[in-house]
């Protein structure tokens, strides 16, 4: 398969064969309304997003193949196990969006808020989660690598939740404290909510396919858990510097009281009045109180100490990625660090 265009449109159609097979799996008796349920909040909840980690799998795995062209098995189960991160992430998302109290997500409303779902939601949340291991079984189950998959998918489903943990420990405890919001919380709720799922996860599974014991890849893992912070820092920045009309959706990560990159920088380096500043317009909907914070922002030129990290960051992130032994692991890490490096979006 050449183009990325088509790697896409293989990748979608895949989907449709996963559903088709989950919806006729033979361990649950499906009623028709149960059926049209499971199709329905299939379709609402897993295909919708941008869909890079899923088809980074495949990315990945070539690029570990030296890309020669993959066999059709190869090419499905590589989409299969994209897939199977497609619905990891759903199933953080449909619960999160009701931790949260969310309205929408992918611009259209948040599952929960479709006034039939409601709480069934989280039972949904549930059934996404268990979808994983029944993919895997079903595609998985003769490989050498099958126990190590099953592991891997536990492993990353813990980290993730344990970050979402202290994410929302840190960020919705009891009265908005700012003083929680430091570097190392920081960094520490990004590794584990995000980083692991969305840039280890991927690189694992076709480090397994094609043969890898992960114990000798923990450089490897460290290296992409540090892409994955620099991908949120960035994140962080362009909600509040970046153009809407662009990376598509506005941000609401200062009304939100997200324990975001800039609120952290801002704290490092404000003075007391400044501090009293942030402390008394951040976490507010008011747009004049979002505006201040932002002119704050502006005044500790937080763009300046962003651009300085960002090229930091790339240039430690390039050495650790020439360091490794292998060429074929090397040319994955720099196709994720060129795909995220100076986005815009």
């Amino acid at each position: 398969m050449g183009s990325m265009v088509d790697t896409k449109a293989v990748f979608r159609q895949i989907y449709g064969d996963l559903k088709r097979e989950l919806l006729q799996d033979p361990a649950f008796d499906f009623t028709p309304e149960s059926r049209q349920w499971i199709d329905t909040m299939l379709d609402y909840n897993v295909p919708g997003g941008k869909l890079n980690r899923g088809l980074s799998v495949v990315d990945s795995f070539k690029l570990l193949k030296a890309r020669r062209d993959l066999t059709s098995d190869e090419l499905f189960q590589s989409c299969a196990l994209g897939w199977c991160i497609e619905w990891l992430q759903a199933y953080f998302l449909v619960l999160d969006d009701i931790m949260d109290n969310s309205h929408t997500r992918r611009g259209q409303p948040c599952w929960f808020r479709n006034p039939k779902v409601g709480l069934i939601a989280t039972n949904d949340g549930i059934i996404l989660r268990n979808h994983i291991p029944r993919i895997l079984k079903r595609h998985f189950n003769d490989k050498p690598y099958y126990v190590d998959l099953l592991d891997l998918f536990n492993e990353v489903e813990f980290q993730t939740a344990s970050g979402q943990l202290l994410d929302l420990i840190t960020t919705h405890e009891g009265e908005k404290d700012l003083s929680k919001y430091t570097l190392p919380v920081y960094r520490r709720i990004v590794q584990y909510k995000t980083a692991y799922y969305s840039f280890y996860l991927p690189v694992a599974c076709a480090l397994l396919m094609s043969g890898g014991n992960l114990d000798n890849f923990v450089d490897v893992k460290n290296i992409l858990v540090e892409m994955g912070t620099y991908f949120q820092v960035q994140d962080d920045f362009l909600d509040c510097f970046g153009d809407p009309e662009f990376i598509g959706k506005i941000g609401t990560d200062i009304e939100d009281f997200k324990c975001s990159w800039l609120v952290v920088q801002a704290l490092e380096r404000a003075n007391d009045a400044q501090k009293t500043l942030l402390s008394e317009n951040y976490g507010k909907t008011d747009p004049e109180c979002v505006a201040k914070v932002k002119a704050l922002y502006k005044d500790l030129s937080l763009e300046g100490v962003f651009a300085d990290y960002e090229s930091e960051s790339y240039e430690k992130l390039i050495g650790s990625i020439e360091a490794q032994p292998s060429k074929e692991v090397q040319e994955v890490l720099k196709s994720f660090l060129h795909k995220i490096y100076k986005r815009q979006k």
